[in-house]
């Protein structure tokens, strides 16, 4: 009788990688030797700025560094992300009390469902979003109920299609503005409804605040934090992957709610002994030293997004310009659903996009391209699906 691993029941119950997929397919067309362009991740393609990079060349010859760092983070880190939100925001807070250092969002924003849900309660999940929120969800061992985000209410959930039954169960709601897949924006007033919300119905939120950083045409995205009584109810998190190119870096934060940063600080003293205090010190120097290379990213994605659009407009594909994130939400043409549609992309154009689908049912009839390439791969990636002649000019 052959020797048998059984695996446990909650790594049954977990979702997809999507996005591992996406990249497998990927690969296996660039590994036939095309030319693919690759628009379907969420990688920053550029580098990380060169006084980061001399920060943490120059940190890791320190002896201190070599040695386990603080479980919790080194306070430094702590106070330099609350500067950051101070000067950008105006939010005051206790970098003691009101911040926890992650090894990148993604893996706070699994963490904090393990923290707060037990089986059988509920997390509002918005639909489309960002698939690792199921992760957590599934190893809690909750349920999630989808709050759908839709054009026609400006990819904002509404409240008021919660029934009562699910509002007494839930826990736990996600948020995500500058919002990915969709890149719509939240203003303050659907902050202050969220604030309320949350506080009649016992809901704590997770505003995901992976793009704050970034935003067009003047305008700077909105934090949930800002909002009266928001630290109350909810934490926001943050990280330097998008605002400082570190996605390899895996710095993250939480902040706002003292108890649920706790909670958040108490399940990571039991998994991890904080980060390497080299990159702590880069991460710092990036929140504190000089936002120039933040301003120039931030020109170069708009620069993109105008060059994008006007060769959408040019194929007659039709779309709204994105206000936030380096993400662009486009409508499959008539005919096709999401999955179809990518597919056709990747075998005829050696484009690669995510189909909407696969950031849940909401998202069926659209696509996601990332503005993460150079601006002439852009063009060249929408002139080859417009020569498939799918759109009319």
């Amino acid at each position: 009788m052959s020797f048998r691993i059984q695996p446990a029941d909650r790594l049954r119950t977990l979702p997809e990688q999507f996005f591992a997929a996406l990249v497998g397919r990927a690969n296996a067309r660039i590994a036939q030797g095309r030319d693919v362009i690759n628009l379907g991740q969420g990688n920053p393609d550029l580098p990380t700025p060169p006084h980061i990079v001399e920060t943490l060349q120059k940190a890791a010859a320190n002896p201190a560094y070599h040695k386990y760092p603080p479980f919790r983070g080194f306070p430094f880190l702590k106070e330099a992300v609350a500067k950051r939100y101070e000067e950008d925001y105006g939010v005051k807070l206790d970098p003691a009390t009101e911040v926890a250092v992650l090894f990148g969002g993604k893996t706070g924003l699994v963490e904090i469902s393990q923290c707060l849900l037990n089986p059988g309660d509920v997390c509002l999940v918005p639909d489309p979003g960002y698939p690792d929120y199921w992760s957590g969800v599934a190893l809690a061992e909750a349920e999630m109920a989808f709050m759908p985000l839709t054009a026609a209410n400006r990819f904002l959930p509404d409240y008021g299609l919660l029934d009562a039954e699910t509002l007494r169960r839930a826990k736990l709601m996600f948020l995500n503005y500058p919002n990915n897949p969709t890149a719509a924006t939240a203003t303050p007033e659907f902050y202050e409804e969220t604030v309320a919300f949350a506080r009649k119905h016992g809901i704590v939120v997770a505003s995901d605040f992976a793009y704050g950083a970034i935003g067009f045409d003047g305008k700077r995205p909105v934090s949930f934090l800002e909002t009266p009584g928001a630290k109350e109810v909810g934490v926001e998190f943050y990280t330097a992957s998008k605002t400082y190119n570190m996605a390899g870096w895996r710095v993250g934060f939480a902040l706002g709610n003292a108890a649920v940063v706790e909670m958040l600080n108490l399940i990571q003293d039991h998994y991890y002994c904080s980060l390497f205090g080299g990159i702590q010190e880069a991460a710092a120097e990036a929140l504190t030293g000089t936002q120039q290379p933040v301003k120039e990213l931030v020109a170069t994605y708009e620069r993109r997004r105008d060059a994008l659009y006007a060769a959408l407009d040019r194929i007659g594909w039709r779309a709204e310009k994105p206000a936030g994130s380096f993400f662009c939400w486009l409508p499959v043409p008539e005919g096709y659903t999401s999955v179809s549609f990518a597919n056709l992309l990747l075998e005829e154009a050696d484009v690669v996009v995510a189909p909407g689908s696969g950031f849940g049912s909401s998202g069926e009839g659209y696509v996601r391209l990332g503005l993460l390439a150079p601006e002439e791969r852009l063009q060249e990636a929408v002139a080859r699906i417009g020569r498939l002649g799918l759109f009319t000019r």
